[in-house]
């Protein structure tokens, strides 16, 4: 017997380190020890944050780079890190790191921002919700989905990626609770999503379109 698919939804708590960088070596520093649900913020919290305009890069570090310290090569470099890829925050701190230390051995001068520009570090922290909503059968999830809030969505298909051993987001887990051949297509159609380079309301419609493509019962 599989347990019911419990609907969660959840918001992003910042909160202020203290710690900064007002230049690209200082960056560089701080990210060598910095707690790791900054990383996850910065790359992340972007897709929960109240937004009145369409951001120019999708993780912080990069909107930084072009905003504050004028360096676009530095900026695109750093835009086109998809967290995805990396199995954990500390391979994708890694990857930061290394991408600015590039850029810092290529440049003949450290960039700096103006003092009202620092680089201020925020650390993320998920509180969750119980919806009370619980789902029985798969084909009432395909139903459901169009009706998710973006937090919701942010906590099962990508938060779910963090907590869970293998990585998976909490639709497949589900589903491979039942064991059964028949969502196998639905599953690879899934995992195929990234969810990184777009909007939460944007994978709550490609979520949608996948459900809608596979058969499902209930």
């Amino acid at each position: 017997m599989v347990d019911p698919f419990a609907v969660k939804d959840c918001a992003l708590i910042s909160i202020a380190t203290g710690k900064e960088a007002q230049n690209l070596r200082e960056l560089s520093d701080r990210l060598e020890t910095i707690h790791s649900g900054c990383i996850y913020y910065h790359f992340w919290g972007g897709m929960l944050r109240p937004s009145f305009d369409e951001p120019e890069y999708q993780n912080d570090f990069a909107a930084w780079a072009w905003r504050s310290l004028h360096d676009s090569r530095l900026a695109e470099r750093l835009a086109i890190i998809d967290p995805n890829y990396y199995k954990d925050i500390e391979e994708l701190r890694r990857e930061l790191m290394d991408v600015i230390e590039e850029r810092l051995a290529e440049s003949e001068f450290v960039p700096w921002a103006r003092s009202g520009q620092r680089f201020k570090f925020i650390r993320s922290q998920i509180v969750v919700f119980d919806t009370g909503i619980r789902i029985e059968h798969p084909g009432e999830l395909r139903d459901r989905i169009p009706k998710m809030s973006l937090g919701s969505i942010f906590y099962h298909f990508i938060d779910a990626r963090r907590r869970t051993k293998d990585g998976k987001n909490d639709f497949v887990q589900w589903f491979l609770s039942f064991n059964r051949g028949i969502y196998d297509d639905l599953i690879k159609r899934i995992n195929s999503i990234d969810p990184y380079f777009t909007t939460l309301s944007a994978l709550r419609n490609e979520l949608h379109a996948v459900f809608e493509m596979c058969p499902m019962e209930g």
